[in-house]
Order: structure tokens, then sequence, then C-alpha cells
């Protein structure tokens, strides 16, 4: 049975052409990551974990679909479009080189259908319709590109066109991608597409099989994106969850495909080993009523949302210190959410995140006719 376990374990490194082995905690080195560009980031907290040359321009090939993918994910959930919305290939859609589904100028197809093959098999073609479709035009598209890049704080970041292929002046960084392949993973909806191994469209006429080939050997794994060009090399966004850490891997500018599924594994691999999350707790005294001065009522609930998680270091989880802090004198009138004080949690020195204590209810200030107008209702109800 061992032998049987090593050969199955074998034959899926095959797949790709590498193996992909389990990190123990130790630190991970620049020459670790056969890439000149990289960066590891925990999604739910935003967290660095690893970085090189992570703000360094480069091209990103299609890599740059995230961010298209991303503007078409919002115009599902705000209802601009829906799936089952037919899309119609223009000239300059159908125009396309590189990898496409050979679309012809008027062939339709479902948004959905449209998805598929940009997120699976990474359709240059695809991804230019979806964009015309979603803003009328890819300038226009183009236009929302960039300025959702700049309200993220995409700061290396210029948008020359929304599938990747080479242009000069069409930049970003592995800091970047991260920041964008983080936003898109809030839209759950993708992953219904990233993890689809072999699909179909046209009916079945034609085939999709998934471009990220870690989605067949890696534990955990949940998408993103690959993309490779002359000019950008082998790249790859990839995602991927255990034990509720969610891990962001950009690799930019790799050689082959090889090292680019190598290095994307190396540092999720690095991730898990040495990171762990925890839900937030809130300590009792936080909750605890606050007095009110000169209230119609002498004190007021505390409510707390502790919403996300802490990411620390794995096996340190028990070590979290939660500190409550109060305002003083607290004086009416007070309004409903109006923040009353803090819970900071720290580990070490370090601080992982605060929540606010907030008021659960109003408290009115007391006045002559407040306390006239419950003095009547009272009288009245005797």
């Amino acid at each position: 049975m061992k032998f049987k376990r090593i050969t199955a374990g074998l034959l899926a490194a095959l797949l790709v052409g590498l193996t992909v082995p389990t990190r123990t905690a130790a630190a991970l080195s620049e020459e670790e990551v056969k890439a000149p560009a990289a960066i590891l980031m925990e999604a739910q907290t935003g967290k660095v974990l690893y970085e090189k040359n992570s703000h360094e321009k480069r091209p990103c090939a299609s890599i740059t679909k995230v961010m298209t993918l991303l503007l078409v994910m919002e115009a599902l959930d705000s209802g601009k479009i829906s799936l089952t919305d037919t899309v119609s290939a223009s000239a300059h859609a159908s125009s396309m080189g590189g990898s496409d589904i050979w679309l012809k100028e008027g062939e339709t197809m479902t948004v959905d259908d449209m998805l598929k093959a940009t997120v699976v098999a990474s359709a240059n073609d695809a991804a230019v319709a979806l964009a015309e479709f979603v803003a009328g035009s890819e300038d226009e598209f183009l236009r929302q590109m960039n300025e959702k890049a700049q309200q993220l704080g995409m700061a290396d970041t210029t948008f020359l066109n929304c599938n990747g292929l080479d242009e000069d002046g069409h930049l970003t960084s592995a800091n970047d991608v991260a920041i964008m392949s983080r936003e898109l993973m809030k839209h759950k909806k993708i992953f219904d597409y990233t993890m689809i191994w072999i699909d179909y469209v046209r009916g079945g006429q034609t085939q999709l099989v998934n471009t990220n080939k870690l989605i067949k050997t890696y534990k955990g794994i949940t998408g993103l994106k690959t993309g490779t060009t002359g000019k950008a090399g082998s790249c790859i966004s990839a995602t991927a969850e255990r034990d509720g850490v969610q891990l962001i891997a950009v690799v930019l500018g790799a050689a082959n495909t090889k090292d680019r599924f190598a290095s994307a594994a190396t540092l999720l691999d690095y991730g898990f080993a040495n990171w762990a999350v925890a839900a937030p707790e809130v300590p009792q005294d936080a909750l605890a009523p606050v007095p009110v001065l000169n209230g119609m009522v002498d004190e007021v609930e505390a409510t707390v949302t502790a919403d996300g998680v802490l990411l620390v270091p794995k096996g340190r989880e028990k070590e979290i210190q939660y500190q409550v802090s109060m305002g003083e004198n607290l004086t009416a009138p007070v309004e409903e959410g109006q923040v009353l004080g803090k819970i900071t949690c720290t580990l070490g020195d370090e601080t992982l995140k605060e929540y606010n204590i907030l008021a659960k209810t109003s408290v009115p200030e007391i006045t002559f006719s407040a306390v006239f107008q419950l003095l009547f209702r009272n009288f009245v109800s005797m």
C-alpha cells in the first residue's frame, strides 16, 4: 500500500512536471522562489507573509483578466447583467490572438459560457466580448479597470487592454495582482469557474481545459488565474485554503510553467506551514452596561461585532491577549451605534486587530419636558 501511495503522488506531480513537497515551518529564501517577482498574502487579513520585488512593474499576461473578471462579477452582483444574458462577439473581440475560443463576428454565447471560456481557457476573445457587453466598449471598460485599480490602491498598475496581450506600458506588480485577486475572491461565485477542470461550450463542441494545473495537484487550491506571454513570462495568481487560512501566491515572470507552478506551491506550502487563523473573542467585561450621565436611564447596554479572523504564527493561537478600554464620563444623549470603547487584540508587542464597543440603544438627555412626559405616562397607566 505504501508503494501505491508514493506512485500516485508522483503521477499527480508529473501532470505539471513537478513535485509538490510539504514545507516545514522555516524561513523562505529568495532562491526557493524561481521567479523575479512574487508575493504571498493572507486574503482575509491582507497581511503580506513573503515578498520578492513585489512592487517591481512588470507585464502580467492573462493575470490581467483578474481585474476583468472582478468588474464582470460586480456587474453580475449589482444586477446590471445576468448569467443567462446573451453576448454577441464583435469584430474587435473576434480579432484577438493568443489563447482564444475562435469567436466569429456575430457569434453569441451566454455570459455564463463566456465566463467559463475566460476563466478556464483564458480566452482573450471571450474576455473582450464580456468587457464590451458590460461597458459598451473595451475603451470604456479599460477606463473602469484603471479607475478600480486606483480605488484599490494599485499604484503600480496601468491597464491598456482587458486580456493581457503584450502591449508597451501595460504593467502591474506582484503586490497589485495580490490586491485585485483578494478583491475578486470576495465574489464567491468566481470559484464555480476557477475550480472547473474540464468543461464545454457550443453545446459540447468546444472543450475547455483549465490552464491552472495546480487544480489537479495541490491540496486546497481554489484558483485563480494563469498567464503566459513572451514579455511577461510565465505567471500565476494561485489561491488556496486550508483550516480557515486563505492564501494568495503571485508569481510573475517565471522562466517556464514548471517554475511557475513549483514557485506558487512553495509559497503556499510556506504559508500553510507557518500561519494559522483564530476567531476573535469578546471579553465579558466589554459587554457590561456602561453608566450614562444626565440620561433618561442610568446606563446603556453594549454590543460588539467581532468579525473577521486573527492571523498568527501557527501554534500561538492561545497566546492572543484582549484588552478592553472604555471612554470616560459617557454623557447623554447617546446614539445607537455610538462608539463607547474598543477591544485591542495583541500577540506580544503586535496589535492584530481592534474592535469597537458600541451602544446597543439610544439614551436621550434628561430634560424637564422629557421627565414631565415620563411622569405623565406613568400617571396615566396607574
